[in-house]
């Protein structure tokens, strides 16, 4: 009987649940799009920005540009603004091409208070046991924004691209459209009702990982676990705005420790 009235919730929810945007052969192009939309938008970003910040000497060409600009900060924080309105853009398009809504698909709505603090505390777990890593193993993974904060024209606007802009479009692109796309493809007549949300919490952290090409084995491997809480919240709340605020508050935490370092 137990049975019976399972499987009658579970066929009731199915038949709540809105159809998939995306075939499985469609999700996977889509995840290799966003990936490839996500190296080109930022190479566009330095691209632009270095025509119009770096020095006609250090522009000369599109090798100068992108050698020079990718090492200056000024550079590197506005092509981060440039790339993020070019990412949002084109997911707000691909959503819609396929009929979806766009506030519901990315769930960008609000979420529970009790829930956001009990996220915030175990981001401030994982930032403090990967704090005493850093410095157990004598790591130093900010080490590439040293060019960036000696070149660039405001502190504050590396600190506004890297803090706020920066993890607001990668929660976008990750914890948004790619993990939607990927957990839509499991239905909850599944053996885990759960699956969808494992299998894309997976996929998304280790590509979110991948593509920080700026950090060695160590940091990438921090970036899983910080990507597989950033998806935990996104499971846990039902929004990706707290995602996107952990992310926030991350990165601000890691900002102010170089800035206080570095002064």
């Amino acid at each position: 009987m137990l049975k019976d009235v399972t499987a009658s919730h579970n066929l009731t929810t199915a038949a709540n649940k809105p159809p998939p945007l995306f075939s499985r052969l469609g999700a996977f192009l889509l995840t290799i799009g966003m990936v490839l939309a996500f190296f080109i938008s930022q190479l566009l970003g330095v691209y632009i920005a270095g025509t119009l910040v770096l020095p006609a000497h250090k522009a000369s060409t599109a090798s100068d540009i992108f050698f020079f600009g990718s090492n200056d900060g000024t550079v590197v924080s506005l092509s981060i603004m440039i790339g993020c309105v070019l990412l949002v853009a084109i997911s707000v398009l691909v959503i819609r091409l396929r009929g979806g809504r766009v506030r519901q698909y990315l769930a960008l709505k609000p979420f529970s208070f009790a829930v956001g603090m009990g996220m915030f505390g175990l981001l401030l777990l994982f930032m403090i046991i990967s704090q005493a890593l850093t410095y157990w193993f004598d790591e130093t993974p900010l080490v590439f924004v040293d060019p960036l904060y000696q070149s660039v024209s405001s502190v504050w606007l590396l600190v506004v691209a890297m803090v706020i802009v920066a993890p607001l479009y990668e929660e976008l692109i990750f914890r948004g459209v790619l993990w939607s796309a990927i957990s839509e493809q499991y239905t909850p007549q599944a053996a885990s009702e759960h699956r969808g949300a494992i299998v894309a919490s997976l996929v998304t952290s280790l590509i979110f990982a991948v593509i920080h090409v700026q950090y060695g084995i160590y940091e990438v491997s921090t970036i899983v676990v910080l990507a597989l809480i950033f998806c935990y919240a996104r499971v846990k709340s039902g929004s990706l705005l707290l995602p996107m605020l952990l992310h926030v508050i991350n990165n601000g935490a890691a900002m102010w420790q170089y800035l206080a370092q570095a002064a």
